[in-house]
């Protein structure tokens, strides 16, 4: 089968939540516009499955693709982010452009303020998947999900030391091969031809 990881589409920046919980924002006007992108990207495929993170961010995303197949969209808690409960949700270019110390600590590898063991992280998303590849043993699933979540599992594939190790654009596909036998090999990472346009620079 081969599985489509998806990073969700551009969403709304939220410096702080009135409420002192998790920020869970939706997708900015560009993000909406990155969604429908997906369609094109994936307009050759025969997709199967749907799956996505709680988030709204990854929801979103899905939606236009929900309602072009009308197939069902699962929602699986091990696609969510390292960052789930952070009060706060900014961008990776905005903090980059701001100089944030987040930024420094995410080129470092580092999963910021999670609290979370980053090989316990990775060893939870790797379960989450190898269990959607499990179930679905021919065909093609369609995982809409986060940059930490896609840096895990595609390294683990790859053999990558670091839990973070790449920056995943927003609204790219990373395309992972997995065989009946066990095997898994990375088919492509990091697609973004079909959102180019409307990546900020």
């Amino acid at each position: 089968m081969e599985l489509v990881l998806v990073r969700h589409a551009l969403p709304v920046r939220v410096d702080a939540t009135e409420h002192g919980g998790p920020a869970d924002p939706g997708l900015s006007d560009v993000g909406w516009q990155q969604a429908v992108r997906i369609l094109e990207a994936l307009a050759l495929d025969e997709v199967t499955h749907l799956y996505s993170s709680p988030a709204a961010r990854a929801l979103e995303t899905a939606e236009p693709l929900v309602a072009k197949l009308a197939l069902p969209l699962e929602v699986d808690e091990g696609l969510g982010e390292f960052d789930r409960e952070h009060a706060s949700y900014v961008p990776v270019e905005e903090l980059r452009a701001e100089n944030d110390p987040r930024w420094h600590a995410l080129v470092k590898g580092e999963l910021l303020d999670s609290g979370i063991d980053p090989q316990a992280f990775r060893a939870g998303v790797v379960q989450a998947i190898e269990a959607i590849a499990a179930r679905h043993p021919g065909g093609r699933a369609v995982l809409f999900t986060h940059a930490g979540v896609i840096n895990a599992y595609a390294g683990h594939v790859a053999g990558q030391a670091r839990v973070l190790w790449f920056a995943p654009a927003y609204a790219s596909l990373t395309r992972v091969g997995a065989s009946r036998d066990g095997r898994r090999g990375l088919v492509s990472l990091n697609e973004t031809g079909h959102v180019r346009d409307l990546l900020t620079r």
